[in-house]
């Protein structure tokens, strides 16, 4: 289990400050693993980087390497977990801390939004749209889709009494009987960001672009005919002006040609960077769980809100098909490497900011 409420100490930006209790021992090989990581973070999160993605820069540039010792050591972070549960405890301690100041040093850029008042328009209105509230335990969820948005509206909907429990077999509805913060006035929306403790969960980049390609044009006919047939017929040779394009054979590299010529604040939120759709520097989370370590972080979000006993986050669906690490090695060493490292880019703040490694598809590692 993660620390109770009361092991973590003030928060100062966005920084959570913890104050571990487990063994010293797991404290101090832990902490011989946390500088060198740092180090590489704050160097991801620096300006200059900013800089580049703004002006498009990094779309010329080869992709950096994606598994040099800093990427080992935060592999072996995540590693850790699997041996024991005080390793657990230290490692989502880490992770965590890792995270929120990396998110803090990137924020503090001078380019980058500092509240949502300072976002555009259309930035804001996304973020708003994607913002879940729960008045009754004081708390704001930012939803990320394909990261168990759907399972954490269930829990939103059991907390309001919506629902009776998260297991209720009902295909899940995903506007009703749900607040959200976009519907709030100016002054509601600035209490509620002030008071209410603030959550969101982040998801391999990769990982959960090709949930989405699997899910959405390999099992949703809507998708297949508003977006599929688009892209097959741009991308396709030959299929311009072919009436018979149903959208249910979209490749994962022409998918990936209609990301790279579409503007990330436009696109739909399934594919949408994570970045753009819950705006971390324009709002301190409190927390950012892991879809990686999804039971431990919602369980220590429930009960940091103060759930019920009987309110549980539910379990996977016995349909789901997870994205495994052999099914994404496939897809991604299947792609021609100028169109992933053109793809990178736009996923970059994702990577920095959520401390995820970028993905290894050397000729040597895509062999294997």
């Amino acid at each position: 289990m993660l620390p109770r409420r009361q092991d973590y100490g003030a928060r100062s930006g966005s920084v959570i400050n913890f104050r571990t209790t487990v063994s010293p021992g797991s404290v101090r090989r832990s902490a011989a693993v946390l500088p060198s990581v740092l180090t590489f973070l704050v160097i991801v999160a620096s300006g200059g980087l900013l800089l580049m993605i703004e002006k498009g820069m990094l779309n010329s540039m080869e992709t950096p390497s994606p598994r040099g010792s800093q990427a080992r050591r935060l592999d072996f972070i995540r590693q850790a977990g699997k041996h024991s549960p005080d390793s657990a405890d230290v490692e989502s301690q880490i992770l965590q801390e890792i995270r929120n100041r990396t998110i803090k040093t990137v924020c503090s850029q001078k380019n980058m939004p500092h509240s949502i008042w300072s976002l555009s328009p259309l930035q804001r209105k996304t973020l708003l749209q994607h913002i879940l509230v729960n008045d009754e335990y004081h708390f704001l969820y930012c939803y990320v889709p394909k990261v168990a948005c759907s399972n954490w509206k269930r829990v939103l909907k059991v907390l309001s009494g919506a629902l009776e429990n998260v297991d209720v077999s009902i295909k899940m509805d995903h506007r009703s009987d749900l607040l959200f913060l976009s519907s709030l006035k100016p002054e509601e929306i600035r209490y509620r960001l002030k008071h209410y403790f603030k959550f969101m969960f982040v998801r391999e980049p990769m990982e959960r672009l090709l949930s989405a390609y699997r899910n959405k044009f390999g099992e949703i006919q809507s998708y297949q005919k508003k977006y599929g047939v688009e892209i097959i017929k741009r991308y396709r040779k030959g299929h311009a002006k072919d009436a018979s394009v149903t959208g249910d054979d979209v490749t994962f590299a022409e998918f990936v040609r209609y990301l790279l010529d579409e503007d990330a604040e436009r696109m739909n939120e399934h594919w949408m960077p994570v970045y753009n759709l819950c705006q971390p520097c324009a709002v301190p989370y409190d927390f950012i769980g892991s879809y990686e370590n999804l039971e431990r972080d919602a369980e220590f979000v429930l009960e940091r809100i103060g759930a019920p006993p009987y309110v549980h986050f539910p379990e996977r669906q016995t349909w789901y098909k997870p994205v495994t690490v052999e099914t994404l090695h496939y897809y991604l060493c299947s792609l021609p490497q100028k169109l992933l490292r053109e793809l990178l880019p736009k996923y970059i703040l994702d990577f920095s900011l959520f401390t995820y490694p970028l993905p290894n598809t050397t000729t040597a590692h895509c062999r294997h």
